[in-house]
């Protein structure tokens, strides 16, 4: 891109999708910073979890993935690339900004089989031929759900912090998760304002993180790596967070490397 402006990766949390409240303050804080760019990246594991049950389907994680069997796939993909990507669309609006509803696929991020055992979960291939850049100098605001394919159209679901950190990484792009967690949290549920490898890695033994965070700390760290800056973990409940940190305050958990 020929702009100067900053670009930011932003990581909602699917559980922001069940608070309109909160959903509309941050679109408004954006709305209030207009110099820089930003790319909203989203999941939607609550939204998908009621819809399968609805459907009489049962369902499971693995290390903080969600298994995605085939048949599962129309009820997954239409939850995260249907109904909370327009949830997320129709906020944007109300709000003056100006989005754009995408799959990784148009922001340039392919996706293969993680593992046989998973059925339909995608891992990120190098981002590639994104439309996103094009967009962001358009002054659009790109909502990017966490559904891509392969170069054989077959669709897969991405885990959504990995997804955004593809994403951040074709743009090199500043990258924020907004979770549902004020930070990452201690043994005695203190808050950890920095995390590195080494202390990661020995939290994760510990078990003091594990399951959804344990992919969101992990991920943040390959970020951390390939962006060769700090990710920040914060949270979605408190909009003024998300203003401290494109304004460049120290709020939440930074992992650095």
């Amino acid at each position: 891109m020929n702009s100067t402006k900053k670009t930011w990766v932003i990581k909602l949390g699917g559980a922001v999708l069940n608070n309109l409240g909160a959903l509309n303050a941050l679109f408004a804080a954006l709305a209030t910073k207009q110099d820089a760019h930003y790319v909203v990246v989203h999941g939607g594991g609550a939204l998908v979890d009621r819809w399968l049950q609805d459907a009489g389907f049962a369902t499971a994680k693995h290390q903080g993935l969600r298994i995605s069997p085939a048949e599962q796939m129309p009820y997954i993909v239409g939850a995260l690339a249907g109904c909370a990507n327009k949830q997320l669309l129709g906020c944007a609006v109300k709000n003056q900004l100006k989005p754009v509803g995408l799959s990784l696929y148009e922001a340039g991020v392919l996706a293969k089989q993680k593992l046989k055992a998973l059925g339909c979960v995608g891992e990120c291939l190098e981002a590639t031929d994104s439309i996103v850049p094009v967009l962001l100098e358009q002054g659009r605001l790109p909502l990017v759900s966490s559904i891509s394919f392969d170069e054989q159209g077959q669709w897969y679901n991405v885990n959504a912090d990995e997804a955004a950190a593809a994403i951040a990484k074709a743009l090199e792009a500043e990258l924020i998760f907004m979770t549902d967690v004020e930070a990452v949290l201690d043994q005695n549920g203190q808050a950890l304002h920095q995390l590195n490898a080494q202390h990661i890695a020995q939290l994760i033994e510990d078990g003091v993180i594990s399951g959804g965070m344990e992919v969101k700390v992990k991920t943040s760290l390959l970020a951390a790596q390939h962006l060769r800056r700090g990710v920040y973990i914060s949270s979605w409940q408190k909009p003024e967070n998300l203003i401290a940190l494109l304004d460049g305050e120290h709020v939440g958990t930074q992992i650095s490397m």
